[in-house]
């Protein structure tokens, strides 16, 4: 019977991952509501039902803690990349999965997600969290690029391919602090229902028509 991934510590790689975000999101409602400079690692650790210490294993300073939450901000579009099919263009691809998200998200991922882009305004202001925001899409265009060599029939270590990754993944960290900072400045939802479209135009753009159209059978 196979058995999950363990970590040097003994715990599976899938339950690290849920303690951690679990800790970022109570990290990233209390950076939220009362400042990175207010909040303590005890604060974390008393709103986790965790001790300290295990905040201190997990995390190496308390403003890391919300990088699992602010990874969730470029989560979606990178799960509907990498399962982007041949046969579809970009559009194709992100309006298809921007209408299943609206119908299949739980509450706990809307949750989140509303909570990184709180913490990807929060950004703007807060240097460590800025960190990881740009850790994150660092991260994002690491995987852009094998998705885009695949694409291309190219190495991902060709220097087109890292050239589009690059222009692609600065169009999706824009795109998100723009929408994200016009919602949480009040904005009506109803002016982004095209947001899948506007995601996809921008990379298409970023990336001087390269990417976006759909790939003919080998």
């Amino acid at each position: 019977m196979a058995t999950a991934k363990r970590g040097g510590g003994g715990m599976s790689e899938q339950r690290r991952h849920r303690l951690r975000l679990e800790i970022s999101r109570e990290a990233s409602r209390l950076f939220w509501e009362q400042g990175v400079d207010a909040t303590s690692g005890d604060q974390i650790a008393e709103a986790v039902g965790l001790s300290t210490r295990t905040i201190w294993r997990h995390f190496r300073s308390k403003e890391s803690c919300a990088e699992p939450i602010v990874t969730q901000g470029v989560e979606w579009e990178m799960r509907t990349l990498r399962g982007w099919p041949a046969h579809q263009s970009l559009e194709e691809r992100f309006t298809t999965e921007a209408i299943r998200f609206h119908h299949e998200a739980d509450a706990v991922e809307q949750a989140d997600t509303a909570l990184a882009i709180r913490m990807i305004r929060l950004a703007d202001t807060e240097p460590a969290l800025r960190t990881a925001w740009l850790m994150a899409c660092d991260q994002v265009e690491r995987e852009m690029a094998e998705i885009i060599a695949k694409r291309l029939g190219h190495p991902a270590t060709d220097l087109q391919v890292r050239l589009h990754a690059a222009a692609a993944s600065a169009a999706l960290r824009v795109f998100n602090e723009e929408i994200g900072a016009a919602l949480l400045d009040g904005a009506d939802p109803a002016q982004f229902a095209d947001a899948s479209e506007r995601i996809a135009h921008a990379v298409r753009t970023a990336t001087g028509g390269a990417i976006g159209d759909a790939v003919a059978p080998a």
